[in-house]
């Protein structure tokens, strides 16, 4: 694993890279998880960035590499946007502005760009951005191959708390796992990963790395990332932002409601905590509240293999007959439309 710092300057290693073990019959992948800031209100500078990143990880052989939660697009910390129960203030809706400004939409030209990137460098490439979708923002996960096609995307089911006034729920029509050479990949956000019922369709889906770009810094975040691994049987790669007051527009423009008097520029506000845990529980690297970083390991695909045959959740520890879980995947639209030429052909053919 190799320390990203800003400016981009190599100062060597922070953490040695994970060397797992495995027969000649196990597949062995190298994943990495980067650990980086956003360039708040500014979506341009964080592709170029995140190419950076991109390129640093393929040196070192990344073959699937794992993004924060908002990275493209931004996480809002410490903003209200002007709301209380009953009210919207001016300046609020002017920060949401900003905000759906620097979004993008899916498809477009930035996803067009990450896809290009991920062929450039081949590599597998999961992503977290705000999705423009209109007037309503999702958070979103995107998926692109090595070949530079973009998969797909998941959108979060639930925001938690505040997020739920800027960002729209996303439905069960996007909650993929891929079934990719380098293995099943699916992807949960934050602290949807605490919803059971969501964890359980990704495991009857088959997900074997199974990634995790959050904006929980907390020591506690990495229990559930440990017992996520060890239910599954899978890889977890969990991914968060590292940033300092600075990395974010300075006061007035941009505010910490409630903090930002006891801020400096380098008072750190969200610390990271990104880590690659084996499906035996094994913490394979990280977690990392130093500073930006990519952080990186060999998965030994035989490791979930090996763990399903103690614990299969949705296999041969499954009850079926007595636990059950009905997953309504299909795309919720809030109007459907039926055009007058096909009303007036069915009502034809009724004659």
């Amino acid at each position: 694993m190799a320390l990203v710092p800003t400016p981009v300057v190599n100062e060597g290693p922070l953490f040695a890279e994970v060397e797992m073990g495995g027969d000649s019959s196990s597949a062995t992948v190298r994943a990495t998880v980067v650990q980086a800031s956003t360039i708040f209100y500014d979506t341009p500078a964080t592709l170029d960035k995140a190419e950076r990143l991109l390129a640093e990880a393929a040196s070192y052989g990344a073959q699937l590499v794992v993004f924060p939660e908002a990275f493209i697009g931004g996480y809002p910390r410490g903003l209200t946007f002007g709301v209380s129960i009953g009210n919207r203030t001016d300046k609020g809706k002017e920060e949401f502005r900003k905000y759906h400004a620097s979004a993008i939409d899916v498809p477009g030209p930035e996803v067009d760009r990450l896809a290009a990137m991920a062929g450039k460098y081949k590599v597998y490439l999961v992503i977290g951005v705000i999705e423009r979708d209109g007037y309503t923002l999702y958070c979103t996960v995107l998926f692109f191959d090595s070949q530079g096609h973009y998969l797909g995307k998941h959108r979060k089911i639930m925001p938690t708390a505040l997020e739920r006034i800027i960002w729209g729920f996303g439905d069960g029509s996007t909650i993929p796992v891929y079934d990719t050479p380098v293995g099943k990949i699916g992807a949960a956000i934050c602290w949807e990963n605490r919803m059971p019922l969501l964890r359980t369709a990704m495991y009857a889906k088959g997900i074997e790395i199974y990634c995790a770009p959050t904006a929980d810094a907390r020591e506690v975040w990495q229990a559930s990332m440990t017992h996520i691994a060890l239910e599954g049987g899978c890889f977890v790669l969990s991914a968060n932002q590292f940033c300092r007051r600075k990395d974010y527009p300075p006061p007035p423009e941009y505010v910490f409601s409630g903090t930002e008097e006891d801020l400096t520029p380098d008072s750190v506000v969200c610390a990271g905590g990104s880590v690659i845990i084996s499906p035996s529980g094994a913490v394979l690297a990280g977690p990392n509240y130093d500073g930006e970083a990519l952080i990186s390991a060999d998965l030994d695909l035989g490791e979930i293999v090996r763990a399903k045959f103690d614990f299969d959740v949705v296999g041969h520890y499954a009850r079926p007959e007595i636990l059950s879980l009905i997953v309504k995947d299909h795309p919720v639209s809030p109007a459907s439309f039926t055009s007058t030429s096909s009303t007036s052909k069915a009502e034809s053919s009724s004659k």
